[in-house]
């Protein structure tokens, strides 16, 4: 199971929300490289980053921080947040970025994504952000009226290369993921289900990795590492 810390930018510092609120946003590090290189030396494989400001924007908003990002680390990283054309993937995968994470275009167009997954194989991932079990687009503010497995079995044989699910009312909260949701979902799916949203401790973690056999391949960790509680070294030796 790929653990993956995440860095999630907001006016280019690193940043982490209280259930999706941009106005509920505590700064953790102003500089997001060297909280990227932190993570590295401390034993990541795998690097998530999120562009806050360019999730509500509807385009790239933190380009030079992620930017610099990928000039400090040498461990693969996965950006969403106002990734929405075939020309801004070209883009981001030309820049270093190794997978690119769709969030409301997968909503709004998933053509778009099937055609994006035929011309960049292995890259595209998408992200379902999920709200009382309703789809949440535009950096979590509108709220759509398709179920989280509805948008999910779009994607089914089209070449993603996982599903993230995270649980808003969750997210940032230290109050555990949403299991039997995540559960259920990859139980469903022929498509890997990464976990996001709540982890607290490495009680969770661990209950996560339990999930692999239904199909969970990862979970996104944020405010437990930047808050302690969850040491580092026991992520990476798990």
């Amino acid at each position: 199971m790929i653990i993956f810390p995440a860095i999630d930018l907001k006016n280019g510092q690193c940043v982490r929300l209280f259930k999706g609120d941009m106005n509920q946003a505590t700064v953790f590090n102003d500089n997001a490289s060297a909280q990227a290189l932190e993570f590295e030396n401390l034993g990541f494989k795998f690097l998530h980053i999120v562009d806050l400001d360019g999730a509500i924007a509807g385009t790239s908003a933190n380009e030079e921080s992620v930017r610099a990002i990928l000039k400090s680390i040498k461990i693969p990283a996965q950006l969403g947040g106002g990734i929405r054309s075939l020309v801004t993937i070209e883009k981001w995968l030309d820049l270093g970025i190794s997978r690119v994470i769709l969030g409301t275009i997968a909503a709004k167009n998933p053509e778009l994504v099937k055609e994006a997954c035929k011309k960049f194989p292995g890259k595209i991932v998408v992200g379902i952000d999920s709200k009382n079990g309703f789809v949440a687009t535009e950096g979590w503010v509108e709220t759509s009226e398709i179920t989280t497995l509805e948008l999910a079995k779009k994607f089914e044989n089209c070449g993603v290369s996982a599903i993230i699910y995270t649980d808003i009312s969750r997210d940032g909260t230290l109050t555990g993921p949403d299991f039997v949701g995540t559960k259920s979902l990859a139980e469903n799916l022929s498509i890997p289900v990464i976990a996001s949203g709540g982890i607290s401790c490495l009680d969770d973690v661990l209950k996560i990795r339990d999930l692999e056999k239904f199909g969970v391949t990862g979970v996104i960790v944020g405010r437990a590492i930047y808050d302690k509680k969850i040491a580092a070294t026991d992520l990476v030796n798990l």
